[in-house]
């Protein structure tokens, strides 16, 4: 198995751990996404968990704020901060909130939560570098049914405009937002001919495949010319069968037979 798959076990692992114990939200937000930011951080960014504000890192930013729980688990077992910790998550007093928050969580560049924002920030962080020179990617994870919120479309715009070939912008399309799904919700294909449109670099993949994951994350902004879009089609609740394509588990966590049955499935890789 490679590290990026071990890590990705883990990572679900932990953040169905974290959920049941915190009694919070959004498991199957966070299971959809766990490949991504495993190959993200076991492969792709350029770190030093010693070093959080390293002046050459790459920056991640996680526009899905509500998913916070696997950036958290990406990031203690990368070695950011002790694993242990991770158990205080959603806790009265701790600094691991529901919601991704940078405060004094080493490793997290910008606390995120309401839907819109992050793609926005990350086109500031990556405009500052393109002007001062600097050779840092910028990487931003959406969910899909964010891109209904109108500022997102303004930063893509903007991304286009400046030509930010530093910005990597994520899309976590597992077709199910709070309380339906996108196409019910608000109906986004044909959703690669949109960016298209925009004028960006595109490539549409399986979100839970290492290997395209790595060839699609892992550019060179010395050959890039565009803003680059990655369409990752992803399953909500991946890894756990009860809860795959289930809407019910965007509020829900694992307790009782339903703990056991999902840890003995992300144990045994059933």
């Amino acid at each position: 198995m490679s590290n990026s798959l071990r890590l990705s076990r883990k990572i679900r692992v932990d953040v169905v751990n974290m959920t049941s114990s915190g009694n919070s939200s959004h498991v199957a937000s966070c299971l959809s996404i766990s490949d991504i930011l495993a190959v993200l951080y076991g492969d792709v960014l350029v770190k030093d968990p010693s070093t959080p504000r390293l002046a050459t890192r790459d920056r991640f930013i996680l526009s899905k704020g509500h998913a916070g729980a696997a950036v958290y688990a990406a990031l203690a077992e990368s070695g950011y901060f002790p694993t242990h910790e991770l158990l205080n998550h959603y806790k009265n007093g701790s600094n691991l909130s529901g919601h991704v928050s940078h405060r004094s969580v080493p490793g997290v560049e910008v606390s995120t939560g309401s839907l819109g924002h992050g793609l926005g920030i990350a086109c500031g962080i990556a405009l500052h570098a393109q002007q001062t020179g600097k050779k840092h990617r910028i990487f931003c994870l959406l969910s899909d049914g964010e891109l209904d919120e109108g500022s997102n479309w303004e930063s893509f715009l903007f991304a286009a405009h400046f030509k930010l070939s530093n910005l990597i912008a994520i899309v976590d399309y597992n077709k199910l937002q709070s309380i339906g799904t996108t196409e019910e919700t608000l109906a986004l294909e044909p959703l690669i001919d949109k960016f298209r449109a925009f004028n960006l670099d595109v490539v549409e993949i399986d979100g839970h495949d290492h290997d395209s994951l790595r060839t699609a994350l892992n550019i060179s902004i010395l050959t890039s010319v565009r803003p680059r879009v990655i369409i990752c089609h992803t399953v909500k609740g991946k890894g756990i069968s009860f809860m795959e394509n289930n809407v019910l588990w965007h509020y829900r966590n694992a307790q009782g037979d339903e703990y056991e049955s999902a840890m003995n499935e992300l144990n045994t890789g059933k």
